[in-house]
């Protein structure tokens, strides 16, 4: 597994821990060097943007974990 796919399974980890019931849509590849991911739950969608570096440090650099968490954690209490 590359690095890029190991940050997404952690991504998908801290969703689904926020919120089980949330549904994910994880881009194949970046676009300029940005992931625009899309957290659904029930009728309610909303899109987050996450760095290609920020999904790849995702499982390994705790600062990154503890910022991409709150920004999940924030856009899941909106849904």
């Amino acid at each position: 597994m590359d690095e890029t796919e190991e940050g997404k399974k952690k991504f998908l980890e801290v969703v689904h821990a926020a919120d089980p019931a949330v549904q994910v849509v994880i881009p194949v590849a970046p676009s300029n060097s940005m992931f625009l991911i899309s957290l659904t739950k029930e009728k309610n969608r909303k899109f987050i943007t996450v760095s290609e570096d920020d999904i790849i440090d995702l499982p390994n650099e705790a600062d990154i974990l503890t910022q991409v968490t709150k920004t999940i954690k924030d856009a899941v209490a909106t849904l």
